[in-house]
């Protein structure tokens, strides 16, 4: 195996070892946007794949798909055409739609988007400060007034006083392309940087040396992320734990929020000022 990230760095593994073939993170995100009445144009941070990105452009919505990953963009051009895919850094980025039908919520000439959508805890890669003021003052940039962001994460807040998910191995099996990869990772809290720090081990079954990697991401409290929404701008419209495309049990068609901030997973659905 090589040294970099293998998931990032092999998409078809990746797809393989998180599978959605009910496109529910997508379709859960066009429920977002119908909800609250979001225009055609919008914006996938952290797109990976182009799964969700995908989802949303055969809904009829004009999509851009971003990502830092030019392996998973690479792939989804071929495997999941229909958005244009882009290369950007959600901490600090510049984009537009470009032409296109419609033009949206007082978008112009699609100068601006509708929707900025950020799934899989992906704005949790905003580690510092400064950092998730960059992402929320990019996201300010390229929204129209009264635009939306759709967001899907980790939640802080479980992590007080909790520690089922921390420290402990956790192994996963899947085979691809003839291999059999084995992954044993584990979770800790580095409480000083207030990151959920991941290790994660890969070994394989073609002689190849383990390889070890490592990520992490920010922990945000509900109320910590209410008042970074504020400060930019925006409206929290719906902000709570669940049901969504991750949780147990997952999100479906018509069902109502818990009303609470307590679970694994965080759903935030905000506005900016018009």
């Amino acid at each position: 195996m090589t040294s970099g990230n293998l998931l990032t760095d092999h998409p078809e593994l990746y797809e393989a070892r998180f599978p959605d073939p009910g496109r529910l993170a997508g379709r859960w995100t066009e429920d977002r946007l119908r909800r609250y009445g979001a225009g055609p144009a919008v914006l996938d941070l952290g797109c990976g794949t182009g799964r969700d990105a995908a989802h949303l452009h055969a809904a009829g919505r004009r999509v851009v798909g971003a990502d830092l990953s030019e392996a998973m963009l690479a792939y989804a051009r071929v495997h999941h055409p229909g958005p244009r895919y882009v290369r950007a850094d959600l901490r600090d980025f510049s984009l537009a739609p470009g032409p296109g039908p419609g033009s949206g919520s007082g978008s112009g000439a699609g100068a601006s988007f509708d929707a900025v959508v950020c799934l899989d805890s992906a704005l949790l890669y905003c580690h510092t400060n400064d950092e998730l003021d960059g992402f929320l003052a990019s996201c300010r940039r390229s929204l129209a007034p009264g635009g939306l962001l759709v967001a899907e994460m980790r939640n802080g807040a479980y992590f007080l006083g909790r520690n089922d998910l921390l420290d402990t191995p956790r192994y996963n099996a899947l085979s691809w392309q003839g291999t059999s990869y084995r992954s044993m990772t584990t979770l800790r809290v580095d409480r000083t940087a207030q990151l959920l720090r991941r290790t994660r081990v890969w070994t394989a079954d073609d002689g190849s040396a383990p390889v070890e990697q490592h990520s992490a991401w920010r922990l945000l409290l509900p109320q910590e992320l209410r008042h970074f929404l504020a400060s930019h701008g925006f409206t929290v419209l719906e902000l709570h734990d669940g049901p969504g495309p991750r949780t147990e049990p997952p999100w479906q068609e018509g069902a109502l929020s818990t009303g609470s901030a307590d679970a694994d997973r965080l759903h935030v659905v905000a506005r900016l000022a018009g």
